[in-house]
Parts: C-alpha cells; structure tokens; sequence
C-alpha cells in the first residue's frame, strides 16, 4: 500500500466499503470484485486499497483471530507481525517483571503493541516508515491514550519515560510488499546499537530464529520459540526481563497450550544408540536452542546419529516437546525397492520426512507411486555412513 492508497482508504466513505466487502479469498475474487467497484464509479487508488486490504485480512486471520476484520496491513507488514497470541505472551513477561510503560521501537502494523496495551501497559510505538506508522496507530486506536504511535527511528527516540523497550530490528530491506534479507550490520537498529540499548534498559529484542549464536551476548536469556510446528522466532530478555538462572529456552506453543524447557547452557547431547521402538523428532524450537540433550533424557532416549536430530528409544514415552512414532521397520532406501515395499503393504498415504540426505519429498513421492488404504510415516535419514528408510506410526 503506497501513502495515496492509504489516504482515500483512511476516510469515513472508504472504510465503511473496506467493512461491508466480503472476504476477498482467491485471485477470482480480486477480479470481480475490482470490475465491480470501478463499474461503481470508485477511484483506482480506492478500489486497490480496499480489495488489497480485504484480502489481506483473510490471510491474517491466522495470526489475529477474529481481530483481524478490524486491522489495517500491508503486506510485508503482515509477514513479518508477531502472532497477538504469542505477543500477549511477551507481553506477560513486561507486566509480569513489573513494568508499566513499553517502547516498541519497530512496531510495524502493531502486532507485539496490541499484546502490550491489551495488558493495560501504556506503549510508545515507533516506526520509521510513514505508512506503517499510520497503519499502526489506526489499528491501536482503540486503546486510546494509553497508546502513542510515532514516525521516527529507534535512534532518535526519548526514551526518558518509558520502563523497558521492545525491539524489533527491520532485517529487510524496505518497502510494504516484496523485501529481502540484510546482514545484521545493515539492519534498522543495527544489532550492536539494539545491544548497547539492551545494556542499559530492560529489553525483549524479537531476531530470526536462525540468528548467528556467535552474535549472542552472554549476559542475556534467549527463547527461541516455535508455535503450532513452526519455529518463528528469537527473543533475547535482558536486564529483569531474563529469568535468573536461564540462558537458553525453547518455548513450544500449540494452540491454547504452551510448554517450555529451560536450561543455564547448551544442553549436552546423549550418546548415539540403535534404533529402537520409537523414534521422536525433537520440535525446532529445541533443536534451535541446543536443548536436545535435557529432552532426550527425559525420554530415557538416545541420538539416532550425531550429526542428526532425531531421537531413539525403546520407552513408551513422549512429551510436549518432540512428535514421537512407533517405528515398524527398516525398509530399503533405493526409490525402487522402497515403492515396491510399500505397495506391498498397501500404504497410499505417506507422510515423508527428511534429515541429512539431499532429496526432494515431492520427487520421491512421485517416484513411490503410491497405491492403497492404508496411512504412515516415512523417514528418510542417514545413519552414519548410510542412508536408512524407515516406516513409523504416529504415536
């Protein structure tokens, strides 16, 4: 969305059209519905901010719930939005450490903003693109004076009222639609001025899960967090945001529910044993956070392979924290002689997981040639020098 799309759209006329259109699914839809409202006589920037934001709340109800018939977006915006259920769950830990008033420097569309003030926390929102900024103070609207919503930089910010920061660094290049990935050099803070920040403040900084461990402060905790299999994010806590004695987190949410494994290092792996009666494939969060180790020895399990993150055991044991399968059998890796196996057992429906071999799911199952009723999991994985195929069930 550029600033003329945003200013027909952020007029009474404009917003009631966006409100009564229905929702806007699929690329047929688009096109009715843009051939209908210029055959009604709306301006070109009007009907593309409207059907643009139509659509857009769609997709973002995944993230918002029902709160997302009420929001504004762009679409880089919506990307790179933090889930309302896990910000609520960041934004715990503020009033939680006793915090009353947040600088979310970053704020995007409004996302970790809207956790906040729902939690009766007074924010600063700050962002340093123009049409974010209106976005996000249309979509905090509702929160009234307990919510500030500035254009500007983190840089430039006054901070001299506020308790603690939020940050999110743009790690993209900018724009509202099509972005790309920088180097943490080149982010919006840079990493070492968020970390000199986070130094002095008490700070939640919001990171790629896949950050450079090497970049990692000592003196922070960082939470790696998955939500419903995904990992999406890091969060490093500093100051009396970070949990006393914790270093290292995974925090797995699924749904309603959330679990946490905690740690002051990274967690020793278990030695390698045989594949046994079940196998469990630890959730990304964990492996993230290099706390397969304190897992696997809940389970009473060891490592399938050193290099890979799969577990074995042979106890009838699982946890919040891995997906665990009762294995059937070891069947041959050859593409040939795996699909005949399979049809012999009849299996039609496979669900197929790799770890540590180059192949393409989507290729090999073409080349199964899969017949029949029957349902289970295939992994395809190495075990040493070897690559190995095995059958499992969910368990």
């Amino acid at each position: 969305m550029d600033a003329a799309e945003l200013e027909a759209l952020l007029t009474p006329d404009g917003l009631r059209l966006l409100d009564a259109l229905p929702p806007v699914e699929s690329d047929d839809d688009v096109a009715r519905t843009v051939t209908r409202l210029r055959k009604d006589g709306h301006t070109p920037d009007l009907v593309s901010a409207v059907v643009g934001q139509s659509r857009l709340r769609v997709k973002a109800r995944a993230k918002f719930g029902e709160f997302a018939e009420r929001m504004l977006f762009t679409r880089a915006g919506l990307e790179q939005a933090t889930r309302l259920s896990i910000a609520a769950r960041h934004a715990g830990r503020f009033r939680d450490a006793g915090m009353t008033s947040v600088a979310d420097l970053g704020c995007g569309i409004g996302g970790d903003a809207l956790g906040l003030a729902a939690l009766g926390l007074r924010v600063t929102a700050v962002d340093a693109d123009e049409v974010t900024a209106a976005i996000a103070a249309y979509n905090l609207a509702p929160f009234g004076d307990d919510v500030t919503v500035r254009h500007g930089t983190a840089e430039t910010s006054d901070l001299s009222g506020v308790d603690a920061v939020w940050l999110d660094p743009a790690r993209r290049t900018s724009g509202h639609s099509e972005t790309t990935r920088t180097r943490p050099a080149d982010w919006s803070p840079s990493l070492d001025w968020v970390f000199d920040l986070a130094s002095r403040l008490p700070a939640g900084i919001k990171l790629g899960p896949g950050l450079d461990r090497d970049l990692l402060p000592p003196d922070v905790e960082a939470q790696w967090v998955s939500a419903d299999g995904s990992t999406i994010e890091l969060v490093l806590w500093s100051g009396v945001l970070s949990r006393p004695g914790v270093r290292r987190a995974a925090l797995v949410v699924r749904g309603d529910t959330a679990h946490e494994v905690t740690s002051t290092r990274d967690a020793e792996d278990e030695p390698v044993r045989p594949l046994g009666a079940y196998l469990h494939e630890p959730d990304g969060a964990v492996i993230r956070a290099r706390l397969i180790g304190d897992v696997a020895r809940s389970l009473d399990a060891g490592m399938l392979d050193e290099r890979i993150a799969y577990l074995t055991s042979d106890a009838a044991l699982t946890s919040p924290f891995v997906s665990s399968f009762r294995v059937r059998e070891v069947l041959p890796a050859d593409p040939k002689a795996l699909s005949r196996a399979l049809r012999e057992r009849g299996i039609g429906r496979l669900e197929i997981k790799k770890r540590g071999v180059d192949i393409d799911p989507a290729r090999l199952r073409t080349q199964l040639k899969l017949r029949g009723d029957a349902s289970a999991t295939l992994f395809v994985t190495r075990i040493g020098d070897k690559r190995t195929a095995i059958l499992a069930d969910r368990a």
